[in-house]
């Protein structure tokens, strides 16, 4: 098998991984890297991602990927004629607005979603209790974004137009986790962003993926 995928089943950045290879129908083998035991910060895994961090896809004996979003981006144009096109890769402008929401997901959507998800399910496992603080200056943040979300999905299904992409899959994981906190409300008020939320946690390559996202008991 030539696609190796070493992370771990409850992880964001390795499910973001994990939901693009599905979409494509493809085979792979993923290899589980104990977070607990630090595995990750071992001179093996070093060896193929000197950050420490997960995930790393090795595309046979050749190529060693790091970063996530890097990743998709490798899967959707290497397999652009399989499975779903996540890139638009026949349409230059539809493609442009792609990475344009991707980009937004990284630099607007996952700084203020990421810090809430951390303290009700990373806190928990380290002893600790979420700070509400840390949650509610975040909270503000979330909801300046969705704001925009909500007029951006008023206009089309999704976020880079009428067709599912890359742009809509890297919002899969963390929104997952956040749908099941007590904020879940700032995408329920929403009446398009909950629609898209939606129609996108539906589709069978995340559901599939969302049956390995279990921190502890949540």
């Amino acid at each position: 098998m030539a696609l190796k995928l070493y992370g771990a089943p409850m992880s964001t950045c390795t499910t973001r991984v994990t939901i693009s290879l599905y979409e494509k129908d493809l085979d792979f083998e993923l290899i589980p890297v104990d977070l607990f035991a630090g595995e990750h910060k071992q001179p093996p895994f070093l060896s193929k991602n000197p950050f420490g961090l997960i995930p790393v896809l090795e595309d046979g004996d050749d190529l060693t990927l790091f970063e996530s979003r890097a990743i998709t981006a490798y899967v959707a144009e290497k397999f652009k004629e399989t499975g779903t096109d996540l890139i638009r890769h026949k349409d230059i402008k539809e493609a442009a607005l792609v990475k344009v929401w991707i980009e937004v997901e990284s630099q607007q959507y996952q700084p203020a979603i990421s810090p809430i998800v951390y303290q009700y399910f990373v806190a928990p496992i380290q002893g600790k209790s979420p700070d509400q603080a840390i949650v509610d200056a975040n909270v503000e943040k979330l909801g300046k974004v969705l704001d925009i979300y909500e007029a951006k999905l008023s206009e089309s299904k999704y976020l880079a137009g009428d067709f599912y992409s890359l742009a809509d899959l890297h919002h899969l994981p963390y929104t997952y986790y956040f749908m099941k906190t007590p904020c879940a409300s700032l995408v329920n008020e929403r009446p398009h962003v909950k629609a898209w939320w939606d129609d996108i946690s539906s589709r069978p390559a995340f559901k599939k993926v969302a049956e390995g996202m279990i921190f502890g008991d949540k």
